[in-house]
């Protein structure tokens, strides 16, 4: 029989078809119980309702902040229920535990001015600049998570259909419309693509380095934030604020919160809900812009 703590990781990732990043951050979080827990010769299958109490208690005390705190509290209930699941316990000790009120963090947004900024400061003299272009075009025309573009293939791109096949979270896929500019941008990408040497199990990635090989996650955020710096752009740009401008965009100009839910491959609805709250940003700033009485 496995040890504990590698059936769970199994679970996690057969079973939940998590990512390698989300199990590798339950497992952090578990790992920061189980150290608390050695100190007093406990089992993190044994901790009760009380000693999870404390130990909440405990980071709080430490100053950790209370979004951590929430991660890390939703980790726990994840291990446990897993032992509930699979029958190794009858109570669930998390049961009563309450997450830390963290309130509601409003994404940042790029203005259609400023990512059109971001694609101005683009050199498509350099061996890199079209590649880039195309990158961000996707990233803002499609919404895409870092991960599904990183995974994007040429053999799931639908030119003619304009649509392309992603895998967000979960291994899950869903149909995605490519804009008109997205479409173009890819094309001349891949005419400079076909001069690379590609490495062998590359040959079907969409977005490539100079060596052949598929980009990573770092690599996509220093491309976005040197692009913002070129640009002139003071805000904390990553690869998601396109995502969130992307929807907030569409929400600004009547698209529908369930369409918008779709594009984005949001599981609940109440997750697409936090752009209605930019979007009353929005509105109330086009009062303040226009209304009469606000121009006195």
């Amino acid at each position: 029989m496995l040890p504990i703590l590698d059936e769970y990781h199994l679970y996690l990732k057969l079973e939940k078809s998590l990512s390698d990043n989300t199990i590798e951050a339950y497992e952090s979080d578990l790992l920061k119980l189980s150290g608390y827990l050695s100190d007093v010769h406990i089992a993190l299958e044994n901790a009760t309702a009380e000693i999870l109490r404390d130990f909440i208690i405990e980071i709080c005390n430490l100053g950790i902040h209370p979004r951590s705190q929430a991660r890390i509290l939703s980790s726990i209930k994840s291990f446990f229920h897993f032992l509930i699941y699979k029958n190794f316990l009858d109570k669930d000790p998390t049961e009563l535990l309450e997450s830390p009120k963290i309130g509601l963090r409003l994404p940042e947004i790029l203005s259609v001015q400023e990512i059109d900024a971001i694609v101005q400061s683009i050199d498509l003299s350099k061996p890199e600049g079209q590649r880039n272009k195309a990158i961000i075009e996707v990233l803002y025309g499609s919404g895409l998570r870092v991960s599904e573009l990183i995974g994007l293939q040429l053999s799931k791109l639908y030119i003619d259909e304009g649509y392309m096949l992603v895998e967000g979270k979960g291994s899950k896929q869903r149909l995605v419309p490519l804009s008109q500019k997205s479409i173009s941008q890819i094309s001349l990408w891949k005419i400079d693509r076909n001069l690379l040497k590609i490495k062998k199990g590359h040959e079907d990635k969409v977005f490539l380095n100079r060596r052949g090989s598929t980009l990573t996650r770092a690599m996509i955020f220093k491309i976005v934030k040197d692009l913002s710096e070129l640009a002139g752009i003071r805000k904390n740009v990553s690869p998601h604020t396109f995502r969130h401008s992307f929807a907030t965009h569409l929400l600004e100009n009547g698209a529908n919160l369930r369409a918008i839910q779709q594009l984005l491959g949001h599981e609940s609805i109440t997750t697409t809900e936090l752009y209605t709250h930019i979007n009353v940003q929005f509105l109330r700033q086009t009062i303040l812009d226009c209304h009469p009485m606000n121009k006195k």
